[in-house]
């Protein structure tokens, strides 16, 4: 028999949890034919992975990649970091289901929470539906590059039933409006939605400055929503949170305990503090106790401390006329030219003594400008630390160095995870799950779609925060199983052939880098990778040595395991 692609002597991680295994794996169409010693079989074509591991593709559970669908089916930069399977539709921020009237405002929603203009997604998507299984079928017809995977969201349901009122505080449904939301929701399970997806996070707002349909939702709304989940497609459907952790902790786990004992498969998006522990110890009891009694609650979280990528080239950390008026130039050369003339350069760094930064020089840490980015898991290169090293105010440094690097230079600024032990503690919670990548989030801002690169590169190989094997398993099978993926996850003889092979000892995230590559000229950040020799999607390979082939093989998943 003559295989369609057999890859060859790679040592192979199936994504179990198990040490690694020298392996061949033979791969027919969409599926894996034979896994182990294949010497003596033929393949119209074989990958050597001698020296490479090879791995199930990663599932990332937290994405905002609804709008950029549309005009990069290729789901850049998640396709670079062996991203076989992305969710989308979190935070309750989804495009569906929704009336023709209601389009612009969703559009409104996700530029607001997510930094995508309104006018990009208007005409970057074909709006050419109102359920949200007319939704899937439109992004099917897109031909993503990668698998994608559904939920239905807060947002656009609850606008659809209770229009504008739905963002004001202390105002609840209707017994009637409760009904249409209920409905909405079950018929978008029944439809294909893993499930459903709401934010409590009282950082989105819309743009007249109130927070996101959903927020304010009493238990009675969100009751009725997990019971129309577990009605529309059964036990173990999804009900995702963005959580408000601040103001309504106790709450929100009341929140995540109702949703599992109705059979709900609960997963939220988490983190630490910088105080004690962070909270890690009452989070793992809290999980742990839940599962252990059969309900299932998993959280997952960043790979590293992010919230803004600081430079010239659309994040500053100033609010100043000065300042406004150097970013208001076209480009960064324009920016740059500006910044080496001495009068607005005295003037810039003298305003901007006087208004301060907007960001604290402790948490705004230096990237470098190497061809790999530092995110300086050491500690040692705060805008603060150089500084002091150097004995000069943290502006002056940041205005030289901007000069310096030709503009290049990004400082990642560490508004969240930045009490390193804390963080890592929380990623080995028995019940994490470090796959919180945000793509398509934030997208002019930063980016975190690298994060399984980071994670195995940064984490695992420098670090030790997990081993291979345990690292593998939690962005593989574990999270294929929390979706309820079928034959997804694993590499297992008559499963899908979403793999990768990966140098793993030269595997690195690139630098980002800035594009005006959206519908009206919109810019975002982009992140290559080093080290993913091939990453295939249903047995073909979409990516190789960091380039995209042309494949498009990635399916909408609308069929789950369900009890």
């Amino acid at each position: 028999m003559t295989h369609d692609l057999i890859i060859s002597g790679g040592s192979v991680i199936d994504g179990t949890g198990a040490d690694p295994v020298r392996a061949d794996v033979a791969i027919d169409g969409e599926r894996i034919t034979r896994v182990g010693d294949l010497s003596g079989a033929e393949a119209a074509r074989t990958i050597d992975a001698t020296g490479k591991m090879v791995t199930p593709g990663f599932v990332d559970l937290h994405t905002h990649l609804d709008a950029q669908v549309g005009w990069d089916p290729e789901m850049k930069s998640s396709s670079y970091h062996g991203v076989t399977t992305a969710l989308i539709g979190n935070c309750g921020v989804t495009f569906a289901p929704v009336s023709e009237k209601n389009h612009r405002l969703l559009a409104e929603l996700m530029e607001a929470v997510e930094d995508i203009e309104a006018d990009a997604i208007m005409d970057g998507l074909p709006w050419n539906w109102t359920s949200y299984g007319q939704y899937l079928d439109a992004v099917q017809a897109l031909k993503p590059a990668i698998n994608v995977v559904g939920l239905a969201g807060h947002s656009a349901i609850r606008f659809e039933a209770m229009g504008d009122k739905s963002m004001d505080e202390g105002v609840q449904a209707t017994d009637d409006e409760l009904d249409h939301i209920s409905r909405l929701v079950r018929e978008s399970v029944e439809e294909g939605a893993v499930g459903f997806s709401t934010s409590r996070f009282l950082g989105h707002r819309v743009p007249d400055g109130r927070l996101t349909p959903g927020t304010w939702a009493d238990s009675r709304e969100t009751d009725a929503i997990q019971r129309a989940v577990v009605a529309g497609g059964g036990r173990g459907g999804l009900f995702q949170v963005a959580p408000d952790m601040q103001s309504r902790r106790a709450g929100e786990f009341e929140m995540f305990t109702q949703a599992a004992e109705h059979g709900c498969q609960v997963v939220y998006s988490g983190g630490t503090g910088a105080s004690a522990d962070g909270g890690v110890g009452r989070t793992s009891e809290f999980l742990n106790k839940s599962n252990e009694e059969g309900r299932k609650i998993t959280s997952i979280c960043h790979t590293r401390p992010s919230g803004a990528m600081f430079g010239l080239v659309q994040a500053i950390p100033f609010r100043n006329t000065p300042w406004k008026e150097l970013m208001a130039l076209p480009t960064v050369d324009d920016r740059l030219a500006a910044l080496r003339d001495p009068a607005t350069k005295t003037r810039l760094i003298a305003r901007s003594k006087e208004t301060g930064l907007t960001a604290n020089p402790e948490q705004m840490h230096s990237m470098g400008v190497d061809a790999r980015p530092d995110y300086d898991m050491a500690q040692q290169n705060s805008l603060a630390q150089i500084a002091e090293r150097e004995g000069r105010d943290p502006i002056d440094v940041y205005v030289d160095r901007l000069i310096a690097s030709e503009g290049r230079e990004l400082w990642n600024y560490w508004a969240f995870g930045g009490r390193l032990e804390n963080q890592w503690a929380y990623m080995n919670m028995d019940y994490c799950i470090p796959m919180l990548a945000d793509s398509g989030a934030h997208v002019g801002v930063f980016t975190d779609t690298d994060s399984p690169t980071f994670l195995l590169s940064e984490l695992v190989r420098r670090q030790g925060v997990y081993t291979l094997p345990e690292a593998v398993r939690r962005i593989t099978q574990a999270s294929a199983e929390l979706l309820g993926l079928k034959e997804r996850g694993t590499i297992r003889e008559g499963w899908y052939a979403d793999i990768n092979v990966i140098d793993y000892e030269n595997l690195e995230t690139g630098y980002p880098y800035y594009v005006n590559d959206f519908p009206h000229n919109g810019g975002r950040y982009i992140v290559e990778s080093e080290g993913y020799i091939a990453t295939l999607v249903s047995g073909q390979i979409m990516v190789e040595n960091g380039k995209h082939t042309g494949s498009r093989k990635g399916t909408v998943i609308r069929d789950f395991i369900r009890n």
